[in-house]
């Protein structure tokens, strides 16, 4: 569609008209010789003197040249536009962080699949986390490999077939033997630090306890909820162990509890494919809408347009007159 941006300057059209009928004509004297005789020499020359100022009068192609190209020069002030189909962008509310153990004990052959066969730890939160990925297709989602140290594998993106390939490539040990669940916190806010969203979600998977990290879990968890982090934490191990392979939960469940997130636990692959789909429940996905329509300027034609009549008219006229003062007597 086709608008002006300051319609309101249309009302400068009838301006030229108001001036002729309002403003009086300019008239100046200037300077002559008094001849005692003029009178004598009007009457040989044969012409009648007149009092006052001589106005020069417009020819009616003159005063129509000039009047559209005023109208023109009114038209590009009020800025035309050609207003384009609008465009809209999708625009996600929420980031999604994951953080997986992948420490050595994640290759331990005790859970049991659908089918009820016994699996290594790993394989089943493969499976189960690259289906979730495949899932959140309007949220941003990051990933961290949780070991002897946090190492970030993907940064916040929209690239979901991206996050579930790097998913499914894991492999135990990759990020050392041990866990620094602390530490994982620590650069998950670090991260999340440079994200404007309003919505911020860590989903923590272990299956053991804090072995290597310099800032204790639940410092970091505190941390984490004076940035406004909501952290799911999900067990996955062995409570009944002893030593670096015990899952510690009740760290797990505080810091969820800190954080306003929820703790789960699961003991096989099924469990752990219906805490995901309940994170996927309690975390909707969230896109705020943007919308603009693109604008084209259109100013410069009337402008253009005006131009090239006012320099034609005068162009012609000036070349009339100059033939004309050429013409031989």
């Amino acid at each position: 569609m086709y608008q002006l941006d300051f319609p309101w300057l249309l009302l400068l059209l009838p301006v030229p008209l108001l001036a002729w009928w309002l403003i009086p004509p300019h008239r100046e004297a200037s300077a002559s010789i008094r001849l005692p005789f003029f009178d004598q020499v009007a009457r040989a020359a044969g012409i009648e003197p007149t009092e006052g100022s001589v106005i020069p009068k417009r020819s009616w192609p003159q005063t129509i040249m000039e009047g559209i190209a005023w109208c023109l020069i009114v038209l590009a002030l009020a800025r035309p536009q050609f207003v384009e189909p609008p465009l809209e962008k999708l625009e996600p509310q929420r980031d999604i962080l994951l953080a997986l153990d992948l420490s050595q004990s994640m290759e331990t052959r005790d859970f049991a699949a659908p089918d009820g066969t016994i699996q290594a730890r790993l394989d089943a939160v493969r499976t189960v986390v690259s289906d979730f990925v495949s899932k959140r297709s309007k949220d941003r989602l990051g990933l961290i490999a949780i070991g002897d140290a946090p190492y970030p594998l993907a940064p916040f993106t929209m690239d979901q077939p991206l996050v579930q390939t790097l998913v499914e490539g894991l492999v135990p040990g990759i990020a050392g033997p041990r866990t620094a669940l602390g530490d994982s916190l620590g650069l998950a806010v670090r991260m999340f630090e440079k994200t404007s969203v309003p919505q911020k979600v860590l989903i923590l998977l272990t299956d053991g306890n804090d072995t290597a990290s310099k800032m204790p879990p639940l410092k970091a968890a505190e941390i984490a909820k004076g940035k406004g982090i909501v952290i799911h934490a999900i067990g996955i191990g062995d409570p009944s162990a002893t030593g670096e392979d015990k899952l510690d939960t009740a760290t797990l469940q505080k810091i969820a509890t800190e954080t306003g997130g929820r703790y789960f636990f699961g003991g096989d692959q099924t469990a752990l494919a219906a805490i995901y789909e309940e994170i996927d429940r309690i975390t909707p996905e969230d896109q705020k809408s943007l919308s603009w329509r693109p604008r084209r300027e259109l100013f410069y034609w009337p402008l253009g347009a005006s131009i090239v009549i006012l320099t034609v008219w005068y162009g012609l006229a000036g070349l009339g007159g100059l033939l004309h003062r050429r013409r031989p007597a």
